[in-house]
């Protein structure tokens, strides 16, 4: 909170500094008259915003009409009244809904506004941009934010060139290297952000130069990928913080301090929050416990996460603190350690002024023994502890000021809620916010609990539980006030409760993953005039929900987001049912059998960022209203019934996606070749379609390139390098002649497969250079020759699929040796020869081996009984898949955060005599 409070200090104080000079040349021009913006500022702006994608209408004002011309009166930008030129560019967005910006950004363009002081580029997507070398030519510069906003690469040094800097953040961004030692020439620095980053090396001793610096933060984990909340990896700095830095207040690190370099810690005696993460080696040490206890009555905030802290630990850190009145901590955050509910009982000696408490990740439990209070307690976080044998509401007594509850995966059962006091009430009924998602809570006796002891709620999340039977009514009319409910991922039955339509401060309702059933919710037709316009979000996805869709859903015309898929709607959807959704910007109607039938000049109200049409029936022709449609981030149109050319234009809108799918339809036509970036590095899905002549070269931008089962007849990839590459499938296409020699050029293939098709000649010694491979499949061609021994490199190799071609040679050693990862080896009909070599006993793994159909000697190496992999039912779905998911260890680090959807094995198999084909990756005999 204090983090807060200094960042919002300085914007306003650097706002006041240029206000302050706005408002004397106020003054002036009142005589002078107001100068107007500088024309090659509004030309360098204009140039900015082309490369944006601004779904917010951010930019709006930022035009090129004839009557608006002066940029100094677009929103975001203030210029100085008397000489024209731009001080401040303020383009922050907001990461909790959706960025305000997208694209690559184009900073080029702003190089020629050199009397700018204020420059807030945070919370927006851009695309991995680099921060150019160019930006230390800003030398006027007083505030730079460019934190979370999926910038990339290393810090420029010249970034040092802006010596008045007083404000500087650059965390949450895929930033990687060293710290620049420039960047300990900004003497002006009072506020220093590089954390949550891949930043890597030694803490420069230059930063020792900032005295006046008060916010440094070098630690916390760096920014995940899309979609993740596991296995990512952290920064890894080193080396230990300047002794004589500056008048810190708040230090934030989780970088690999020696113990021996504790002292410098107790020089700082401005500290007031200390944030140190994943320091391992602080539980061993007891200078780093003494030094922290000693300046605990100066911290409001301390932050000791994943230190592998014991109880003993906690105590030896206050020990020294024997009453409430020498702690003035407001934020205590000990989570991911090993502390037990000793620790949360003898926290509560010094709780006078504590508010945030949070302890996930450890070893808590709650007994009629332990009674911890804590008189000013608001927060409170014990999620991931194993409350199972808690009788929680008979224990819990904390604090009569709680409003936030974490009780996430605590193993808390019914049991956990049979019993309450008035205490308890007394202690929870001032709750907002409770978390009781991923636990083992079955009966639906909880709302009935839940209305009698806290009915001022805006959250409750009671998702991923086995929650059975249907909702009561007496839940709906008690929480009054509930404006967010996750319910997803139960056993919920019955009708979707009509008490919905009369929660009048209801915002989001996600019944997804359920087993309701019925005909589709009246409760929307019955809804109070008052939810109707607060609406924003429902989700019944994955429910056994029928009927049709009624016209009356247009009633809810605030929604932005609506998802019903995976139920048994069907009929028609018309305009009529969306006609009333202006604000809608996400929309799932897949895998039901709905009809889309719009008027072919229909326009819709909304722009849409997600759309997700899979299965539903919106051909034969290509949409014409899906034209309209400039925003879309995802776009699923797969078994749609489309019988139809794509327009060429479609294809811009390649250009902002992350995921396009339009799979298992009869499109037809050849891709031009066209000048199109993709920044977003996308998914794209065309398999089991028409789509005939080259793939286009911009295609190899993608992450995920998905074109299985359609005419392609060439993959030119020798003049393109596609460094995100990762999945490449065109297999069942027409691709003839010598496979391409171009594999320097998609180095970082994942997987490969370019089977069924008609290739001939040698596999090109180039495809060594796949060394991050991990599976190749070639099957089903005419490849001659002998396998490369360059193919030796691709050790990562879980899956080799070679059969059916003409390729001759002895089975190479080298496979034993260097592929020892190998789950499927497929090697059958061909002309292999010789012996089986020993060197096969080293592939411990195999689970799935082909060599018949061959010309081998005869013979079997004994130790091939070593394979006990073979004897199992089936393949380990996780051996097989832990690599295809885009979170594995070698992905990340290559990709960051692009996404590979799962990639199901194709293999055709000799079994006891007969050719067997398998498709899922569990590969059942």
């Amino acid at each position: 909170m204090i983090a807060y409070f200094l960042k919002t200090f300085y914007v306003l104080l650097l706002l006041s500094l240029l206000t302050s000079g706005i408002t004397v040349t106020l003054n002036n021009s009142r005589e002078t008259g107001e100068a107007k913006c500088i024309e090659r500022e509004r030309q360098a702006l204009l140039g900015f915003k082309q490369g944006l994608i601004d779904d917010f209408g951010m930019l709006s004002s930022w035009t090129n009409h004839h009557n608006n011309t002066d940029c100094c009166k677009w929103k975001r930008i203030h210029c100085n009244n008397q000489t024209g030129h731009v001080l401040l560019l303020d383009l922050h967005g907001n990461f909790r809904i959706t960025p305000y910006l997208r694209g690559a950004i184009n900073l080029t363009s702003l190089i020629h506004l050199q009397y700018i002081q204020y420059l807030d580029l945070s919370n927006n997507y851009y695309a991995m941009s680099y921060i150019p070398h160019f930006s230390g030519s800003f030398t006027n510069l007083r505030y730079l934010d460019l934190s979370n906003s999926y910038f990339a690469g290393r810090i420029p040094s010249t970034l040092g060139n802006l010596l008045q800097l007083r404000y500087l953040d650059l965390g949450n961004n895929y930033l990687w290297g060293e710290i620049p030692i420039q960047i300990g020439s900004l003497n002006h620095l009072h506020y220093l952000d590089l954390g949550r980053t891949f930043l890597s090396g030694k803490i420069p001793y230059q930063l020792g130069n900032l005295r006046k610096l008060q916010y440094l933060s070098l630690g916390s984990n760096p920014p995940l990928p899309l979609g993740t909340t596991t296995n990512y990896i952290s920064n890894s700095l080193s080396g230990a913080i300047p002794f004589h830095i500056g008048n810190i207040l708040r230090l934030v690190g989780n970088f690999e301090i020696k113990a021996k370099d504790a002292q410098w810690l107790s020089s700082l005696h401005s500290l007031t929050i200390l944030e140190l993460s994943s320091l391992h080696t602080l539980s061993s040490s007891y200078q780093w416990l003494q030094t922290i206890s000693k300046i605990i009555p100066n911290l409001s905030e301390l932050w000791l996460v994943d230190c592998d802290l014991s109880d003993n630990d906690i105590q030896s850190l206050f020990h020294s603190h024997s009453s409430n009145n020498s702690i003035s901590l407001t934020i205590l955050d000990l989570s991911s350690n090993m502390l037990t509910s000793s620790t949360l009982q003898f926290l509560s000696n010094f709780s006078l002024h504590l508010q945030e408490l949070h302890l996930s990740h450890n070893n808590i439990t709650l007994s009629p023994s332990v009674c911890p209070n804590f008189p000013s307690l608001n927060i409170l976080d014990l999620s991931y502890s194993n409350l199972a044998s808690s009788m929680f509401l008979a224990n819990f007594n904390i604090s009569s000021k709680l409003q936030v509850l974490y009780l996430e995966n605590c193993n808390l059962t019914d049991g956990s809620f049979r019993l309450s006091s008035p205490s308890t009430k007394n202690s929870l009924s001032f709750l907002i916010f409770l978390d009781l998602s991923h636990n083992l809570l079955k009966s639906c006796s909880i709302f009935h609990r839940l209305a009698n002891f806290t009915t001022n709620l805006l959250v409750l999340e009671l998702d991923y539980n086995f929650l059975e039977g249907p909702i009561p009514d007496e839940f709906g009319k008690a929480m009054n006030y509930l404006e967010y409910l996750f319910l997803s991922n139960n056993k919920l039955q019955g009708k979707v409760s009509s008490f919905f339509g009369s929660m009048c401060r209801l915002h989001l309702l996600d019944l997804s993953n359920n087993k309701l059933n019925g005909e589709f919710p009246n409760f929307i037709q019955n809804s109070s005039w008052c939810s109707r316009h607060i609406f924003r979000a429902l989700n019944l996805s994955y429910n056994q929900i029928t009927g049709k869709i009624p016209e009356s859903i247009k009633l809810l015309s605030e929604l932005e987001s609506l998802s019903l898929e995976g139920n048994s709607l069907e009929g028609d959807v018309t305009e009529s049912h969306l006609s009333k959704f202006s604000k809608l910007i996400s929309l799932s109607l897949s895998h039901n059998s709905l009809s889309l039938k719009f008027d072919s000049n229909w326009v819709p109200p909304f722009q849409l960022n997600y759309l997700d049409l899979a299965s539903c029936k919106l051909g034969p022709n290509f949409p014409s209203w899906l034209q309209t449609q400039n925003s879309l981030i995802t776009l699923d149109i797969s078994n749609n019934g489309l019988n139809d050319f794509v327009p060429e234009c479609f294809w811009n809108k390649l250009q902002i996606m992350y995921e396009l799918n339009m799979s298992h339809n009869n499109l037809i036509c050849s891709i031009p070749n066209m000048k199109l970036k993709l920044p977003f590095r996308p998914s794209i899905n065309l398999n089991s379609n028409r789509f005939e002549g080259t793939v286009p070269f911009f295609f190899l931008q993608a992450s995920e390139l998905l074109l299985s089962a359609n005419k392609f007849s060439d993959f030119l990839c020798e003049k393109v390098t596609a460094v995100t590459l990762a999945t490449l499938d065109l297999s069942y296409n027409q691709l003839k002649g010598q496979l391409p020699d171009c594999w320097k050029s998609v180095n970082r293939l994942l997987f490969l497969d370019l089977s069924s098709n008609q290739l001939s000649g040698n596999i090109p010694i180039s495809m060594g250079t796949l060394v991050n491979l991990e599976a190749l499949v070639l099957a089903n061609n005419s490849l001659m020759g002998e396998l490369p021994f360059s193919l030796k490199n691709c050790s990562h190799l879980i899956m080799v699929d070679v059969s059916e071609n003409m390729l001759s040679g002895p089975i190479p050693s080298w496979i034993g040796e260097n592929m020892q990862q190998l789950i499927i080896l497929n090697m059958g009909g061909n002309q292999f020869s010789g012996n089986l070599p020993l060197h096969l006993c080293y592939l411990k793994r195999i689970q799935l081996l082909d060599l018949s159909r061959n010309k081998l000697s005869e013979g079997i190496p004994t130790c091939l009984n070593n394979f006990t992999a073979l004897s199992e039912k089936s393949i380990n779905r996780t051996e097989t898949e832990s690599h295809v998911h885009w979170y594995n260890s070698t992905y990340s680090e290559i990709y960051n955060f692009f996404r590979v959807s799962d990639y199901t094995l194709h293999i055709t198999w000799m079994w006891k005599g007969l050719e067997r084909s398998f498709t899922r990756p569990e590969l059942i005999l």
